[in-house]
């Protein structure tokens, strides 16, 4: 009578490399990560662990790896020893190789290790081509194109200042001169006057030219004056946006627009306002932020 049950199910035989395989699973170990701890090619794990031990260069091989690997993953070695084939006879210089032996593989058979997918040149141009990519989309916004016409920008005549040649009858006249005055206006945008200043006849060189004439006031409901670089957003009383932007040092606006007036000011110690002809106190501010309703 058979001592086996027929409905009973086969164990798999336990081998040397499956072992191995279900030590360094429990460490939760890559194949690859243990082969670079023990300094050898992961392919002879691979061979180890599979069992082909005849793809290996020989017994006395096989058995020095499979030391080295329980003794990397901390577990018994007489168990995993007692499964290997015994050493047969070698000559002194197969023995002294010992781990860093090389070992041919066998054609048709080859299993790539994880990491060799890299060298594919596939894979180097796909590398390439997203760093190309990312570089573009860090640039800052504009590069491209200020070194695109860097060469026409910087071929551009520079501003000469216009000079009137003086003839013999008027020798003591002096040149022309041309002045630029900021002007500023109730707007986002700045308008820029050209005064020119003419010298007087020759009969009256000796006078002092004319001055120029001085800034017109700023005009509107609500007059702003900044000390300092101070941001400023009016709204009026429809939702429309008057202002929105960074006043400069000594620059004064007016607005004028549907009541109530919103008014933000990111400066407060350094802007001035003004409503209906009335100073307006921004005292006290929070974090130097003042935020007004002007009816």
């Amino acid at each position: 009578m058979s001592d086996s049950q027929p409905g009973e199910p086969l164990q798999p035989a336990v081998t040397a490399g499956g072992l191995l395989r279900q030590a360094r699973v429990a460490k939760g170990l890559h194949i690859a990560a243990l082969a670079t701890s023990i300094k050898v090619a992961p392919r002879k794990l691979e061979l180890l662990e599979s069992d082909r031990f005849e793809e290996l260069p020989g017994a006395t091989f096989t058995r020095a790896l499979a030391q080295t690997v329980c003794r990397s993953l901390k577990i018994d070695a007489a168990p995993v020893l007692a499964l290997l084939p015994l050493p047969a006879d070698q000559s002194l210089s197969q023995m002294g190789l010992g781990l860093n032996a090389p070992f041919r593989d066998r054609p048709g058979r080859r299993v790539p290790s994880d990491l060799q997918f890299m060298k594919s040149p596939i894979v180097i141009g796909i590398g390439i081509l997203l760093v190309g990519s990312a570089l573009l989309y860090l640039l800052p916004a504009g590069w491209i194109s200020e070194v695109t016409h860097g060469g026409l920008t910087s071929t551009e005549p520079a501003v000469v200042s216009p000079v009137v040649v003086s003839s013999p009858g008027l020798t003591s006249a002096p040149a022309v001169v041309v002045t630029t005055l900021p002007v500023p206006v109730p707007a986002a945008s700045t308008v820029v006057e050209t005064v020119q200043v003419a010298s007087a006849p020759a009969a009256g060189a000796s006078q002092p030219p004319p001055a120029a004439p001085a800034a017109s006031p700023a005009q509107g409901v609500l007059l702003l004056r900044a000390s300092a670089e101070s941001w400023v957003e009016v709204i009026d009383g429809r939702g429309a946006p008057l202002l929105s932007r960074m006043l400069q040092p000594g620059e004064s606006i007016g607005l004028d627009g549907a009541s109530p007036l919103r008014v933000r000011i990111g400066n407060a110690s350094a802007t001035q306002v003004s409503f209906k002809g009335k100073n307006v106190e921004l005292v006290p501010t929070r974090d130097n932020v003042a935020k007004l309703e002007l009816r």
